[in-house]
């Protein structure tokens, strides 16, 4: 396996993690490395403690594929230390064509996940409307206000984590719902050890929990998971349509105004709404970047192992 590539992977992971609509899920499952790292996940669980006993360090850390698991997280974490204040200030200050490169890249990774299902039937095409449905009502709720305390930083860590090893589902977008987003990038872009650390906590506990049921699942219903996962997707790519009206404000963690309601325009109807430009020739470029992109990790991935 090599390690470098895996990395580079959790960077990619970990970029996308960074931004509220898009999940590092929907990377991995790109770059092929998605079924990897549920299985190398669900091998960590109380067994593990007497084949360490058995057979000694070595043993568990291969059997868990630990290698793989350092390179990945690596990758993640390096990604989101280092990009969070790029991609914040790229979705302030060149929204629109931030959000159509995540658009386009979205896009084509819902192709590339449905050609994945075999049978296509009948059952397979409700879950993906069921997908789409939940998904869809996630992105409508309104934002809660949750209190930064220590619990509430815990909870949001295993609830988030959840999302973002769920193509479709942003771990940030779930951040953002429960009004925990702000205070942790904050605390990533400031280095705020006991933050983090407690986020980091509740991660780890949500993701030993939640990717035994997720392996289960492609393991035993793959066609119907991925249908399920692909509508998650769909249901996601209003939340991040370019074009938006902000039709109401909030007050965030620092005082400043964040938008809170939004409603989707069609490029003609954002210039003559907001009388901003519409920039569509930009938009359409870093939309077919995406798709350019997305389409040259896969042939990549399929030329190497993962």
């Amino acid at each position: 396996m090599n390690y470098i590539t895996t990395f580079l992977k959790g960077i990619a992971m970990g970029a996308a993690d960074v931004v509220p609509g898009v999940s590092g899920g929907t990377i991995a499952f790109i770059t092929g490395v998605y079924d990897t790292l549920l299985e190398s996940i669900r091998r960590i669980n109380p067994r593990l403690l007497s084949l360490w006993r058995r057979e000694g360090f070595a043993a568990a850390f291969r059997h868990i594929n630990g290698g793989f698991l350092i390179a990945l997280f690596g990758g993640i974490i390096t990604s989101i230390v280092s990009l969070a204040k790029l991609i914040s200030w790229l979705l302030e200050t060149h929204p629109i064509p931030t959000w159509s490169f995540f658009f386009g890249l979205i896009l084509v990774s819902v192709y590339h996940i449905l050609r994945q299902v075999q049978q296509k039937s009948v059952s397979r095409w409700c879950c993906l409307a069921l997908g789409v449905a939940f998904a869809y009502s996630i992105t409508v709720i309104k934002p809660l206000s949750m209190d930064f305390t220590s619990l509430n930083i815990l909870l949001a860590g295993s609830i988030a984590i959840c999302a973002m090893i769920l193509p479709g589902i942003s771990g940030s977008f779930i951040l953002l719902l429960i009004g925990m987003y702000t205070p942790i990038i904050d605390a990533v872009k400031s280095l705020q050890g006991s933050v983090l650390g407690l986020f980091v906590l509740g991660c780890v506990a949500g993701l030993l929990c939640f990717s035994h049921l997720l392996s289960w699942l492609l393991n035993h219903y793959r066609d119907v998971t991925l249908s399920f996962l692909t509508g998650l997707m769909l249901g996601t790519l209003p939340k991040i349509w370019p074009w938006k009206e902000t039709l109401s404000w909030r007050t965030n963690s620092h005082g400043e105004q964040v938008p809170l309601l939004q409603h989707n325009l069609s490029p003609f109807e954002f210039e003559s709404v907001t009388s901003q430009p519409a920039q569509l020739g930009i938009a359409i470029l870093f939309m077919v970047c995406a798709i350019a992109l997305v389409l040259g990790l896969e042939k990549y991935a399929s030329r190497h192992d993962m």
